[in-house]
Protein backbone atom coordinates (compact mmCIF):
# COMPACT_ATOMS: atom_id res chain seq x y z
CA UNK A 1 0.00 0.00 0.00
CA UNK A 2 1.27 3.50 -0.80
CA UNK A 3 2.29 6.10 1.74
CA UNK A 4 0.64 9.52 1.42
CA UNK A 5 1.92 12.77 2.95
CA UNK A 6 -0.50 15.32 4.37
CA UNK A 7 -0.08 18.87 5.69
CA UNK A 8 -2.51 20.94 7.73
CA UNK A 9 -3.25 24.34 6.19
CA UNK A 10 -3.67 25.96 9.63
CA UNK A 11 -1.06 24.50 12.01
CA UNK A 12 1.39 23.22 9.30
CA UNK A 13 1.44 19.78 10.93
CA UNK A 14 2.98 17.26 8.51
CA UNK A 15 2.55 13.49 8.68
CA UNK A 16 2.54 10.35 6.53
CA UNK A 17 -0.23 7.75 6.37
CA UNK A 18 -0.20 4.31 4.75
CA UNK A 19 -3.49 4.00 2.85
CA UNK A 20 -4.96 1.68 0.25
CA UNK A 21 -5.88 3.07 -3.15
CA UNK A 22 -9.55 2.62 -2.30
CA UNK A 23 -9.35 4.57 1.00
CA UNK A 24 -10.75 8.10 1.07
CA UNK A 25 -8.28 10.97 1.49
CA UNK A 26 -8.00 12.49 4.96
CA UNK A 27 -9.64 15.92 5.30
CA UNK A 28 -9.27 17.07 8.95
CA UNK A 29 -6.17 17.49 11.10
CA UNK A 30 -6.12 15.40 14.28
CA UNK A 31 -4.30 18.14 16.27
CA UNK A 32 -6.29 21.28 15.43
CA UNK A 33 -9.24 20.02 13.30
CA UNK A 34 -7.96 22.16 10.45
CA UNK A 35 -8.17 21.33 6.77
CA UNK A 36 -5.59 18.91 5.32
CA UNK A 37 -4.03 18.93 1.90
CA UNK A 38 -2.25 16.03 0.24
CA UNK A 39 1.41 16.64 -0.59
CA UNK A 40 2.92 15.36 -3.82
CA UNK A 41 6.64 14.70 -3.97
CA UNK A 42 8.91 14.05 -6.91
CA UNK A 43 9.74 10.44 -7.60
CA UNK A 44 13.36 9.35 -7.48
CA UNK A 45 14.24 7.42 -10.63
CA UNK A 46 17.52 5.54 -10.98
CA UNK A 47 18.59 4.21 -14.37
CA UNK A 48 20.99 1.32 -13.95
CA UNK A 49 23.07 -0.21 -16.70
CA UNK A 50 25.76 0.84 -19.11
CA UNK A 51 24.67 3.70 -21.35
CA UNK A 52 20.93 3.34 -20.81
CA UNK A 53 19.95 6.73 -22.19
CA UNK A 54 22.77 7.30 -24.64
CA UNK A 55 22.63 3.98 -26.48
CA UNK A 56 19.05 2.78 -26.10
CA UNK A 57 17.20 5.98 -26.94
CA UNK A 58 19.32 6.71 -30.01
CA UNK A 59 18.88 3.21 -31.40
CA UNK A 60 15.12 3.45 -31.13
CA UNK A 61 15.13 6.92 -32.73
CA UNK A 62 17.18 5.81 -35.74
CA UNK A 63 15.01 2.75 -36.29
CA UNK A 64 11.85 4.84 -36.34
CA UNK A 65 13.38 7.34 -38.79
CA UNK A 66 14.63 4.65 -41.18
CA UNK A 67 11.29 2.85 -41.13
CA UNK A 68 9.41 6.05 -41.98
CA UNK A 69 11.90 6.88 -44.78
CA UNK A 70 11.78 3.34 -46.09
CA UNK A 71 8.00 3.33 -46.34
CA UNK A 72 7.95 6.56 -48.37
CA UNK A 73 10.69 5.32 -50.72
CA UNK A 74 9.01 1.96 -51.23
CA UNK A 75 6.00 3.77 -52.72
CA UNK A 76 8.10 5.21 -55.58
CA UNK A 77 9.69 1.93 -56.67
CA UNK A 78 9.54 -1.58 -55.29
CA UNK A 79 13.04 -2.73 -56.30
CA UNK A 80 14.85 0.48 -55.36
CA UNK A 81 12.89 0.73 -52.09
CA UNK A 82 14.07 -2.67 -50.88
CA UNK A 83 17.72 -1.90 -51.66
CA UNK A 84 17.46 1.47 -49.88
CA UNK A 85 16.19 -0.26 -46.75
CA UNK A 86 19.20 -2.56 -46.59
CA UNK A 87 21.61 0.37 -47.06
CA UNK A 88 19.91 2.51 -44.42
CA UNK A 89 20.64 0.01 -41.67
CA UNK A 90 24.42 0.31 -42.08
CA UNK A 91 24.77 3.87 -43.42
CA UNK A 92 22.48 6.76 -44.34
CA UNK A 93 20.94 6.40 -47.80
CA UNK A 94 22.15 8.81 -50.48
CA UNK A 95 19.60 10.00 -53.02
CA UNK A 96 20.80 9.68 -56.63
CA UNK A 97 19.17 10.84 -59.84
CA UNK A 98 17.86 8.05 -62.07
CA UNK A 99 20.03 7.48 -65.15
Amino acid sequence: MPTYSYECTECTNRFDVVQAFTDDALTTCEKCSGRLRKLFNSVGVVFKGSGFYRTDSRESGEKSNSSSNGSSKSDSGSSSGSSDKSNSSSAPAVATAPS
